[in-house]
């Protein structure tokens, strides 16, 4: 599947997604923000992906938001009252938020190689992901900041779970950059590689391992941990405790133990596709 701002290919359930403007330091225009929910959400339906990884072409992984975006004409509506502007101006924002809850949402894990720069719009992009890795030399970013404007798509609002934080409030009151050291200290990341082509090998080498697994434990793995995350331990049990009552059968866990006994890999599998609720159609 090929986009404007990326292509993306699915081999073995593992869905390799791509950033292919380096020229523009992967920038994310208008089309980006409507074609990554998109792209999720239907990898997400047809239910053939395991485990999705992004990474980019070039020497940085994403600027961020590209400029094109403020500019759209139709945000500036000057025939309506003020009022209605700005609501209309909310749910625009809300609209660029949900192409980063599109990736949180979806049932399989999302895997991200980070090399060069990281910041703006796509230090929110990693907020909504679930795995983080990167080369030495890359670098993050609240870069909204240092242009007189709040980050508002995720990184303020999910990274207080993930980072210790005082150290978000710092990055998001100075703007400055930390490096790949401080990121994996902080949590920011889970793995730092010499090069790209070692970061790729290496997180393609564990999206193959995350894709090996049921489909059906991993995406109750996500489930859990992100509800987890929100909610109190008592909640999380008792959501925990009916998750497992409902979908544990046990035939995942016997192809486990007999491909184990043989030294194979099991074949597990799919979960089911998500299909329209009236009609039948995907």
């Amino acid at each position: 599947m090929d986009f404007e701002c990326f292509s993306c290919e699915l081999k073995a359930g593992v869905a390799h997604l791509n950033l292919r403007r380096p020229e523009k330091r992967n920038s994310m225009v208008p089309s980006f923000w409507n074609d990554l929910p998109t792209l999720v959400r239907q990898l997400d339906a047809e239910a053939q992906t395991r485990v999705l990884v992004i990474s980019s072409q070039g020497e940085h992984f994403c600027s961020g938001m590209d400029l094109a975006v403020f500019s759209d004409a139709s945000l500036q509506d000057k025939e309506l009252e003020i009022g209605r502007q700005r609501e209309k101006f909310r749910h625009f924002v809300e609209g660029l938020q949900d192409a980063f809850t599109a990736l949180e949402q979806a049932r399989f894990p999302v895997l991200c190689a980070v090399q060069g720069a990281c910041i703006g719009g796509a230090l929110d992009l990693l907020a909504a992901s679930d795995c983080v890795y990167c080369t030495e030399d890359a670098y993050f970013s609240i870069a909204e900041t240092n242009i007189g404007l709040v980050a508002d798509l995720g990184t303020l609002q999910r990274l207080p779970h993930a980072i210790p934080l005082g150290i978000l409030k710092e990055m998001a009151y100075t703007g400055r950059k930390i490096n790949a050291q401080e990121a994996q200290r902080i949590g920011l990341v889970n793995q730092v590689y010499d090069d790209y082509k070692a970061l790729l090998e290496g997180v393609l080498s564990i999206a193959k391992n995350i894709a090996s697994h049921s489909p059906l434990v991993v995406s109750g793995c996500k489930e859990m941990i992100n509800y987890s995350r929100d909610h109190s331990v008592a909640d999380s049990l008792r959501f925990m405790s009916t998750w497992q009552a409902a979908m544990f059968h046990g035939s995942d866990m016997m192809l486990a133990f007999a491909a184990k006994a043989k030294k194979e890999q099991a074949d597990f599998t799919p979960i089911a596709p998500q299909k329209k609720l009236f009609g039948g159609g995907e």
